[in-house]
């Protein structure tokens, strides 16, 4: 990625210990929260990956092939996963899509400069831009807390009466889901 290394760095970190926590997550009793936080721990860890500024270190051309293909056989995995299972897994078929989208263009720019003309941003960064935005807020809303409900007791959060461990708390996933939403947008930004 281009840019100054100082945000450079922040979204190397961020990502990065998104990636470990998801991680974590994948410890859950939850069958399909493991496999959720699978394909979000890879794309944290590519996205930290993919996020170390040029100046400090700049990777051999072969190197976005290979974010291509990885990516590409998670946005495949993703898109059988969305067939089975539904929900979820469309967003990381997104996800996996723009790591693609991100490692061709970096690999056809010549010396990874991104020159755009007047006429603005390529139209696929325009609508990742659009989705990954959607996504940063739908997250964020549903981050908010909320007091009570009509009932007067707290609200549930689906996850019943049993003890959960911290790395199972819808909560955290979606904070980690939010974070890797905002880390998307900068990069895509940064194109």
């Amino acid at each position: 990625m281009h840019g100054p290394a100082s945000p450079g760095w922040l979204l190397v970190a961020l990502c990065a210990a998104t990636g470990a926590y998801c991680l974590l997550r994948m410890r859950s009793r939850d069958e399909e929260a493991r496999r959720a936080a699978g394909g979000e721990a890879l794309m944290g860890f590519g996205m930290a990956a993919m996020a170390v500024p040029a100046a400090a270190f700049t990777p051999p051309a072969w190197t976005w092939a290979a974010y291509a293909a990885v990516f590409g056989a998670a946005g495949l995995r993703a898109l059988w996963a969305a067939a089975r299972y539904g929900g979820h897994h469309l967003h990381h078929l997104v996800g996996a899509g723009a790591m693609v989208y991100m490692a061709v263009v970096m690999a056809g720019s010549p010396a990874h400069a991104h020159a755009h003309g007047a006429s603005g941003p390529p139209a696929a960064t325009g609508v990742l831009l659009l989705y990954f935005t959607g996504y940063v807020l739908l997250t964020g809303v549903r981050l908010l807390p909320v007091a009570a409900v009509a009932g007067g007791g707290p609200r549930a959060t689906g996850w019943g009466d049993r003890a959960t461990g911290w790395g199972d708390r819808p909560e955290l996933a979606r904070a980690c889901r939010l974070s890797m939403g905002i880390a998307m947008l900068a990069m895509l930004a940064a194109m």
